[in-house]
């Protein structure tokens, strides 16, 4: 299934700086039976934003109209924990397009870039430059650039690189899952596999 193009995010962002926030705590386990990807967005930290009656919890980030964007900035060691793919559905289906963090739970990283979710991996330092410049501006800007391989906080141009998987790097400029990228080669695995000695 193939997802939006990405190469320069330009957008607000929420924040979320809990450390070690679990697979099971951005979409808890009851909500895996689907296997499509439908909806997952409505159960997005679930149990964090909603009452057991189903009524808002107003403290919590995601039902503070303060707070909006593509971008969600998260604590150290985001989405630990299982290696259950619909996290990644969930922050995806929910309207965010990145993920930043001083440090990402190696699967939960790969699901992200398998469906088009960037994860960008900052420094502590860089983390806590953009929470305290989203506390004292709800609006503030940061801008991704894939291609450059760049984060900027645009209020002040401080920036800082990350890395990424090359192939992945492609896929998402391109909007490519794994499927799409061996369509895009169809016509080379065709080619090669003519010139095969039968």
């Amino acid at each position: 299934m193939s997802y939006d193009k990405f190469n320069i995010l330009t957008s607000s962002a929420v924040p979320l700086p809990i450390e070690n926030v679990d697979t099971d705590q951005i979409i808890p386990a009851r909500f895996l039976k689907a296997t499509k990807r439908e909806a997952f967005g409505d159960n997005l930290f679930r149990d964090w934003r909603y009452n057991g009656d189903g009524t808002p919890k107003a403290d919590f980030v995601l039902n503070n109209p303060t707070y909006s964007g593509k971008i969600l900035v998260g604590g150290k060691n985001f989405g630990s924990g299982s290696s259950r793919e619909h996290a990644a559905w969930a922050v995806y289906d929910y309207g965010f397009r990145a993920v930043v963090s001083s440090f990402f739970a190696d699967i939960f990283k790969g699901n992200c870039l398998n469906i088009g979710v960037l994860p960008v991996q900052v420094s502590p330092e860089f983390a806590k430059t953009i929470f305290k410049a989203i506390e004292a501006n709800p609006k503030t800007e940061l801008e991704i650039n894939l291609q450059e391989q760049k984060i900027t906080l645009l209020a002040t141009g401080q920036s800082e690189s990350f890395d990424i998987n090359g192939y992945k790097k492609n896929n998402m400029l391109n909007g490519f899952d794994d499927i799409d990228y061996l369509q895009s080669m169809k016509e080379e695995i065709v080619g090669f596999a003519n010139q095969l000695p039968y």
